[in-house]
């Protein structure tokens, strides 16, 4: 991997102290460090560079592979599809014995009454 080039941290560049000469700083050691810096930076890019390739080519092998499943994911709702006609005749059946029953009392109802006069 890329990343085990990298020769700083966030911690050491912000505890980085640079030795005062003179005049300020001293120029070589700070170039010295920068140069660390702008080397990391660069290991930086070209592995974020090579993870967006691999990112696009996963991204495109993923939509390539996906459109086969789809067909497969079909399959399952077509072979239910004939269980389907099953439930609704079921469900016919038990709207008809419930239509049935309540025709069945209500001749109870009407022709009980009926009945019951006449035995009287």
């Amino acid at each position: 991997m890329a990343l085990a080039n990298i020769q700083l941290t966030q911690k050491d560049i912000f505890e980085k102290n640079f030795k005062t000469g003179m005049r300020g700083y001293n120029q070589d050691e700070v170039d010295e460090y920068l140069d660390k810096i702008i080397q990391d930076y660069e290991t930086f890019q070209k592995e974020i560079d090579r993870l967006k390739s691999e990112n696009e080519r996963l991204r495109q092998q993923l939509s390539n592979d996906s459109r086969p499943q789809s067909r497969s994911t079909q399959q399952p709702k077509e072979q239910a599809a004939p269980a389907a006609p099953a439930r609704e005749a079921q469900t016919n059946h038990q709207v008809n014995y419930d239509i049935l029953k309540r025709l069945s009392n209500l001749e109870k109802a009407v022709f009980g009454k009926k009945f019951a006069e006449n035995d009287v």
